[in-house]
């Protein structure tokens, strides 16, 4: 994964954005991410926070990704209501732009280990794994029953509106455009365009906007390696008013499969729910695809997330039939 030097903070930058929160005693760059730079940031009372920032710079950005900082602050401020969605607690934010070029969050860390880094097993083989599926389903269940006035993100006006329909094709038009004003190579731009007009219908059956995380991989959520409970759920700054089926293929960005306690009671088999699970793998598709010129992401695991983005785009469209 990229590495980007220009993005660390000077350690002076860090105190001035911790200090509503407490002192500076030590500070480390956490990596993996591709959007935003992260500190783990250890307080001279002996308290961890997380301090989390993104460019501003139109040029870096899908245009869904604008002002996301002040997205994922919204959340942590309504998960701060219901602990149940196991998000830290935002302690301050910062949206002056006068510190460093872009919005700030500074919440509590987390107990636990990135999913990632465990090693379970197989779920019909570690109980562990079991686990933690079950209590992500539990999570999805519970951030899904929190409801909105419109569809679309929170943050842009331009990709709401008040139908799933009419959201939903905003932000595949907007990344469209997006792929056109980057010069992303090879968008079929035509067979997504016909997905949307064929499938309609089945957009039209979400009714209720409901919070959807929409980045729920194994890299977002920390669990306890020796049992696989589910401690904490981050990053959701790209968070939206919508259709829970986007939580499922967040959860699954590379397509390996969405386990039934995941998905819990959502319906995926109907035909318009199917349908939707196509069309939510074709955006999200679209997003890794797109993202891989606006990033300007070098090297062979370049080459090869874009590749298996493209596969997953083919595989959706074919599935919807255009």
């Amino acid at each position: 994964m990229p590495h980007d030097d220009a993005r660390t903070l000077p350690l002076d930058a860090l105190r001035a954005l911790v200090a509503p929160v407490g002192a500076v005693e030590s500070a480390e760059r956490l990596t993996g991410g591709t959007f935003a730079t992260t500190y783990r940031v250890t307080l001279a009372d002996g308290r961890r926070v997380v301090v989390k920032t993104a460019a501003a710079d139109p040029g870096t950005l899908l245009s869904h990704e604008h002002d996301l900082i002040r997205t994922e602050a919204e959340v942590y401020a309504l998960a701060g209501a219901h602990p149940g969605l196991r998000m830290p607690a935002l302690l301050h934010a910062d949206f002056t732009r006068a510190v460093v070029p872009g919005d700030v969050v500074v919440a509590a860390h987390l107990d636990g280990v990135p999913w990632t880094g465990v090693g379970f097993g197989p779920a019909d083989e570690d109980p562990r794994a079991a686990r933690a599926q079950a209590d992500l389903g539990a999570v999805m269940e519970r951030l899904h029953a929190l409801t909105g006035e419109r569809f679309g993100y929170p943050q842009s006006p331009a990709l709401q509106a008040p139908t799933w329909r009419g959201a939903f094709t905003a932000m595949v038009r907007a990344l469209l455009s997006d792929a056109e004003r980057a010069g992303v190579p090879d968008v079929p731009a035509a067979r997504v365009q016909e997905a949307l007009d064929a499938h309609g219908a089945a957009l039209d059956e979400v009714t209720v906007p409901r919070l959807v995380h929409s980045d729920l991989w194994p890299g977002n959520l920390f669990v306890d390696p020796a049992t696989g409970a589910l401690l904490g759920v981050i990053d959701p700054e790209r968070a939206l008013w919508g259709d829970p089926l986007l939580d499922l293929v967040g959860s699954d960005p590379m397509w390996d499969g969405v386990p039934a306690a995941v998905a819990g009671d959502l319906d995926v088999t109907s035909p318009g729910a199917a349908a939707r699970l196509l069309l939510a793998r074709m955006w999200l598709g679209l997003v890794m695809t797109i993202e891989v010129t606006v990033r300007a992401y070098e090297g062979d695991w370049a080459v090869a997330y874009e590749a298996a983005n493209r596969r997953s785009l083919a595989r959706a469209l074919d599935g919807l039939g255009v």
